[in-house]
């Protein structure tokens, strides 16, 4: 059901890939309540294919830009302000380790590949911010959003550099937040998701490991991409015009769980076998 929350705004999507990822159902759901938006990825994902069928289903353009590049984020927002003046929203749903993909231990990083997952992961949302700072692209009571994870407060061995990635984006969140909420009266803030089995999710080593436990912790269990996407519909929305500079847990209580019943009862099942 479309309650129309999101009537008249305009935006920029960064991210959306396939049909698992969290961006891709944020689309859908934004689509849903009435915005327009420009999708955008790197080339490189563009390349295969598949956003062309989410602009299709939702009336948008597709622009490319690697969000590494301020070249090709300053094209992107000149084409957004041409198309839409000023924009309400912004979401950044991008992340990427080198070091992940080519199994490198924590213990033994390539720094090469840490700066370049880095860059894509953390940077690339201190970029986005400051071309639409720059542009003056955002209007007041706007909503800039990333997508982090709680391996940024808490420690999980095998979701290796990513950790300081999300730890580094959140602090970007809070820092260039301020003053787009001082002085432009725009909203910052990062959402914490449950673990999601998006494409970059899922090269996570150990990462089915990670949703079972999560699932066993949460008294309302894991949330999933779409409840992510509906969550994320909120907070471009008016109802959240004074919440900013917050990293918002969306783990269905994960976050402020010691430890439930269910895992309880399976450490005492694991002893009893032992």
């Amino acid at each position: 059901m479309s309650y129309g929350l999101l009537k008249g705004k305009k935006g920029i999507i960064f991210g959306a890939l396939d049909q698992n990822s969290i961006a891709w159902k944020a689309a859908e759901q934004c689509h849903e309540e009435g915005a327009e938006f420009i999708l955008t990825n790197a080339p490189v994902a563009l390349r295969m294919g598949e956003l062309n069928a989410l602009a299709e289903k939702t009336g948008s353009e597709v622009v490319g830009a690697d969000a590494t590049s301020m070249e090709d984020l300053n094209k992107l927002f000149d084409i957004a302000i041409a198309k839409f003046g000023k924009i309400d929203f912004i979401l950044h749903s991008i992340g990427m380790s080198v070091n992940v993909r080519k199994g490198k231990h924590y213990t033994d990083l390539n720094y090469d590949w840490l700066t370049k997952g880095w860059d894509i992961s953390s940077v690339s949302f201190h970029r986005v911010m400051k071309c639409a700072w720059d542009k003056d692209a955002m209007n007041q009571g706007g909503s800039i959003l990333a997508l982090t994870y709680i391996a940024a407060q808490r420690t999980f061995p095998d979701y290796n550099d990513m950790a300081d990635n999300k730890a580094y984006l959140e602090s970007i969140a809070r820092s260039f937040g301020y003053f787009w909420g001082k002085e432009r009266g725009v909203r910052v803030n990062t959402i914490s998701q449950s673990p999601t089995p998006t494409t970059a999710g899922n090269g996570v080593k150990g990462f089915s490991g990670f949703m079972g436990f999560a699932d066993k912790m949460s008294p309302l269990g894991n949330a999933t991409a779409l409840d992510c996407a509906n969550y994320i519909v909120a907070m471009f929305s008016d109802l959240t015009a004074k919440v900013t500079l917050q990293n918002l847990f969306h783990d269905g209580g994960y976050s402020n769980t010691g430890v439930s019943q269910e895992v309880i009862e399976a450490m005492d099942a694991n002893n009893k076998e032992d």
